[in-house]
């Protein structure tokens, strides 16, 4: 049987992303994405829970992503998960654990709604597109192994 490493989320960008360039001109963005769960604790009460995301784009999507997608947006994302390990100048291990997206769709901006702080629905997206979702797929990724990390 084979294995499998799909990952789907739909959240708010915490933090524009940001385009960098590998030596070889390989485009790379991060960014982070919100996504929200409301539960109900064994006392009764509600609580809300916020599960951070650090998504990363290669390529051509990168680049879109850097002109397309703003903190605030909602976006729908689809990639595979990837932990990479380094030691610290402590000697340390660390971890770091990205999504590596190979889809986005936009989905609009979360607009205000009510003084407490409540957001409503969508308001249109950028680019004159209506507030539908546009599709942000980009099929000549470039392998993350090519990035050199420090």
């Amino acid at each position: 049987m084979a294995d499998l490493n799909k990952v789907m989320i739909l959240g708010n960008v915490g933090r524009d992303p940001e385009i960098r360039y590998t030596a070889n001109g390989n485009a790379k963005t991060e960014f982070s994405v919100a996504t929200n769960r409301r539960y109900q604790r064994p006392d009764g009460e509600w609580a809300d829970e916020t599960e951070w995301f650090t998504v990363v784009t290669w390529g051509k999507l990168a680049e879109r992503m850097s002109q397309n997608v703003q903190k605030g947006d909602r976006v729908y994302v689809e990639g595979r998960m990837q932990t990479r390990s380094w030691d610290g100048p402590d000697g340390q291990k660390r971890y770091k654990t990205d999504l590596i997206a190979d889809r986005v769709l936009p989905q609009g901006r979360r607009q205000p709604v009510a003084a407490g702080g409540e957001y409503g629905g969508m308001a249109g997206g950028r680019g004159g597109n209506g507030g539908r979702a546009h599709d942000l797929h980009d099929a000549d990724m470039t392998d993350p192994d090519d990035l050199p990390f420090d």
